[in-house]
């Protein structure tokens, strides 16, 4: 994939504040062409809420779904902050920027999502319930190169029945994406 390098055109966003955020939209959008252009998969767009609860707010979400079953799907909602929030798999879940004090740099959140994105097309992202002696957690690890992210949570009574009946009692490796066939450039 080519590496998006973030503009610092005044008229394209500010240097400080929320605005600074704004090319991690722009860098999302690119991103996921490319994964459409290079990989078998169904885009969707929707309004989804960004969040768990009864008033989080309602964001365009796209989604990449691979056609091969054994592959998981992405998806990236764009939150007005301006953020994302990064979906892989069934429970891995990111949101950039992580807090909203102005601190992180754009450009290495971009490289964070593009990271992360890689790993997950690769066949980096590990998934399973896991039974503890307070109760279930899910497990989710994504690995990749120069990327090893490990996440252990709670997950209540009625989520871990549904895991395991989807096959997660097992830990589930999703398989790489699949690629689309080169375009022949020869062909007339």
């Amino acid at each position: 994939m080519g590496k998006f390098e973030p503009s610092l055109d005044p008229y394209r966003c500010e240097l400080t504040g929320r605005g600074r955020y704004q090319v991690l939209h722009d860098a999302a959008e690119e991103l996921l062409d490319e994964l459409a252009e290079q990989y078998v998969v169904d885009r969707r767009e929707t309004k989804e809420p960004a969040g768990p609860g009864p008033y989080a707010e309602y964001v365009r979400t796209v989604r990449l779904i691979p056609r091969h079953p054994a592959a998981a799907p992405l998806s990236i909602a764009f939150t007005d902050f301006p953020g994302i929030v990064l979906r892989l798999g069934r429970w891995f879940v990111e949101t950039l920027p992580r807090g909203e004090d102005g601190a992180e740099d754009p450009a290495e959140l971009i490289a964070d999502l593009r990271a992360r994105t890689d790993a997950h097309v690769e066949g980096g992202l590990w998934e399973r319930v896991r039974r503890g002696l307070t109760g279930s957690l899910r497990e989710t690890r994504l690995i990749g190169r120069g990327l090893r992210i490990s996440r252990r949570e709670p997950v209540d009574n009625r989520e871990a029945r549904a895991a395991r009946r989807d096959g997660f009692a097992a830990a589930v490796q999703w398989a790489p994406w699949p690629r689309r066939a080169p375009r022949d450039a020869g062909r007339p």
